[in-house]
């Protein structure tokens, strides 16, 4: 499906979104299941599949910032876009979920490869700058540190399903 016939089926998918909550949770695993079937190169991805490198990086996130709903959502989500177009993943993982998740998680996902980049060594130093000013840096810092830590085989990772179900749970208690 190309990328502009799945948003226009995704905007269909968001008026539903506004009726019935659990439409978003469901939305978010229709992105996530797919990519058990999206192998990584092996060398900079040992533990194979995008499903479960994102969600080692989810539970890295949530052993150290379990109340930041949009983190730990960023963190399940930064590569959604691996399912659709593998060569440009973020532009089209944020096309998918805009309108779906906060502003806050949308910039976590846009700028996770500078942040790792930064933590690699090899941003600029426009782009260490900018990033090192911006108002959530310390979550930016949080998400490319657990991007690179989840790369571990055999890690033991919960399911897509109970990884939703946390994030379900928190935005509940975060609303009360």
């Amino acid at each position: 499906m190309a990328l502009d016939q799945q948003v226009a089926a995704d905007s269909r998918l968001h008026a539903a979104d506004q009726t019935r909550p659990d439409q978003r949770w469901q939305y978010f695993l229709s992105l996530l299941l797919p990519l058990e079937k999206v192998v990584q190169d092996r060398d900079s991805h040992p533990e194979g599949d995008v499903l479960y490198h994102s969600l080692q990086v989810f539970e890295l996130a949530r052993e150290r910032c379990p109340w930041d709903e949009d983190l730990l959502l960023a963190a399940l989500l930064h590569d959604v876009g691996k399912g659709i177009d593998p060569r440009d993943h973020v532009n089209t993982g944020l096309a998918v979920l805009r309108g779906r998740v906060s502003e806050r998680v949308l910039w976590l996902i846009e700028n996770h490869g500078l942040a790792q980049r930064v933590l690699d060594g090899t941003a600029g130093a426009r782009a260490r700058r900018r990033l090192g000013t911006a108002d959530d840096a310390e979550a930016l810092d949080l998400l490319a540190a657990c991007d690179r830590e989840g790369r571990l085989p055999g890690r033991k990772v919960c399911s897509p399903e109970d990884a939703l179900r946390f994030l379900q749970d928190l935005k509940s208690e975060n609303s009360d």
